[in-house]
């Protein structure tokens, strides 16, 4: 038989390495559903268009390779929006193919008819139709090469329902890899001199696709420069955040502390990192003259250097090949400053206390001390997660989904990839009651795809992060934050899954014995009032 568009859409993500799509199927896309059945891509069924697209996200933080979803046009897009809002935050390579109205229809405002170009136009890299049959296997391999390029990011690919079925020539092309800049050599010696005229130097890593050998280099040359680590927002998986030279994260609730260190350094080196928002403490972090006079600046992407300040060096390079190339500096040891800033992480990072109920501190540290050090966690956005990210310690690369994009909803999917991608490893979704009713529905997909991971669903009957803005600048005034939750743990055996509920923090442990080796769910009933790490809404608030 003749090859279709469709068979090379199909082929063209085979080489590319891809093993899984995720997708929620539509009329609009009915050849490349069927296509999909003769390649070897796992093809993940999910039960909406936000959860396939995020799930595709976490796939393509865990392989490094471009997540793939498929939805059907207009509604299915508009769902899927979501995830590439994500990827564009977290700078992560993602493929999103939507169905769309034939060639016949467009401008006419047909059935579900969506203009993508602009629509995704200020989100996605790039938006391509794929309208010519005899160029489908040039631009399948560009769109998955560009998501891959420079900054990473999602890439849209629009496929007219009438051009699906047709004939198509040529063989599918696996994408080029991309191009990694490496530092000149004079910007490695400028790197080098201002290092060695540095008493309080800090190293901070961040930015996307991390391979295991970029977080041996960054440890090696922590210990060969002596310097002490910080990691950028949600990027902590990026260092051993128990090795003596790690200072912490800096991002949303950062210690105290280590931003006023910071502040002291004489310099701060920044590999891979943005310098976005969160990761600078709302852009106080520093100031112009600071900036001109100690910060040097190292990131792919060109767009980022200089964005808000002008450093006193800007460096386009990728973060491997800067890593490596630091390694040839000679050594210097610096043990007062390393040890200073890492005790201020040891002491950040000890159990904070609650007045009453469940201390999620200690729950956090029950999972850190009982599961593997390979764990992936998994969460979305909340209050909820200021426990996870400051009381648990990423031991390993790969062992941290989570959105710099804020998204709630994004735990469960991404735990759900990370368990299919990854079945011999522990994977733990730690999600609010709000965060998790955005994607409850997922549960369905864990039955049929027969994944295995653990949900801990952390339920304080409210939206705790706006519950505590509230509390801050309208004093007894709460409004719209309540929440009606169901019994989580009923509705996870309702799915086939384990189901637990604890109402202290002894009963978290005996739990997570009985959840070991299954998919399951432990309902954690929280006092509404203990709403962050040691710090509780006053009476009334």
């Amino acid at each position: 038989m003749a090859k279709t568009v469709a068979t090379l859409i199909a082929e063209s993500l085979a080489a590319a390495g891809i093993t899984h799509a995720f997708a929620v199927p539509g009329e609009s896309y009915l050849p490349l559903l069927d296509a999909m059945r003769d390649v070897d891509v796992r093809l993940v069924t999910c039960r909406h268009e936000a959860a396939a697209a995020n799930m595709a996200e976490a796939a393509a933080k865990l392989t490094g390779r471009p997540g793939v979803a498929m939805v059907t046009r207009g509604p299915g897009a508009t769902h899927a929006a979501i995830g590439l809002h994500t990827a564009q935050q977290d700078s992560t390579p993602l493929l999103l193919l939507i169905g769309q109205v034939g060639d016949d229809m467009l401008g006419r405002e047909a059935f579900q008819e969506v203009d993508y170009a602009q629509l995704f136009g200020g989100i996605a890299k790039r938006v391509v139709t794929l309208r010519q049959p005899e160029r489908v296997a040039e631009q399948m391999a560009s769109a998955l090469a560009a998501a891959c390029a420079g900054r990473p990011g999602p890439v849209v690919v629009v496929l007219p329902d009438d051009r699906l079925a047709a004939e198509a020539d040529g063989s599918a092309v696996a994408p080029a890899l991309p191009a990694e800049p490496a530092p000149t050599a004079g910007a490695i010696a400028e790197i080098a001199m201002r290092l060695a005229q540095a008493e309080r130097p800090v190293l901070m890593l961040g930015g996307p696709l991390w391979t295991a050998d970029d977080t041996a280099a960054a440890q090696a040359l922590a210990e060969r420069l002596g310097l002490p680590v910080v990691t950028s927002w949600r990027r902590k998986d990026r260092f051993d955040n128990a090795h003596p030279h790690y200072a912490g994260e800096l991002g949303l609730g950062a210690n105290p502390a280590l931003v006023a260190a910071i502040k002291s350094a004489d310099l701060l080196l920044v590999v891979g990192a943005r310098l976005t928002e969160n990761a600078t403490q709302g852009y106080s972090l520093m100031d112009q003259a600071w900036a001109g006079e100690r910060l040097i600046h190292v990131c792919a992407d060109p767009e980022a250097l200089g964005r808000t300040w002008q450093p006193a060096l800007a460096v386009q390079a990728a973060t491997g090949p800067t890593l490596r190339a630091l390694m040839a500096l000679p050594p210097r040891q610096r043990e007062a400053w390393v040890s200073g800033l890492a005790a201020l992480h040891k002491v950040w990072t000890q159990p904070t206390q609650v007045q009453a109920g469940v201390n999620p501190a200690e729950l956090v540290g029950t999972l850190s001390a009982a599961l593997p050090p390979d764990t992936i966690y998994c969460n979305g956005a909340g209050n909820f997660a200021a426990w996870l990210h400051r009381f648990h310690l990423h031991r390993q690369p790969h062992t941290q989904l989570a959105p710099t994009s804020g998204a709630m909803g994004y735990g469960v999917p991404a735990g759900i990839a990370a368990a299919l991608l990854n079945p011999g490893r522990q994977v733990v979704v730690l999600a609010g009651d709000g965060d998790f009713l955005m994607a409850a529905g997922e549960l369905a997909t864990v039955a049929h795809e027969q994944a295995s991971l653990l949900f801990v669903v952390m339920d304080n009957g409210q939206y705790g992060t706006i519950r505590m803005h509230q509390a801050r600048d309208y004093p007894g005034r709460p409004s719209g934050t309540r929440l009606t939750n169901p019994d989580f743990a009923a509705l996870a055996l309702s799915f086939g899954l384990h189901g637990e509920t604890v109402r202290t923090t002894a009963e978290f442990a005996p739990a997570l014995d009985r959840c070991r080796g299954r998919a399951a769910l432990i309902h954690v009933l929280v006092d509404p009032q203990e709403i962050s790490p040691g710090k509780r809404l006053a009476e009334g608030a």
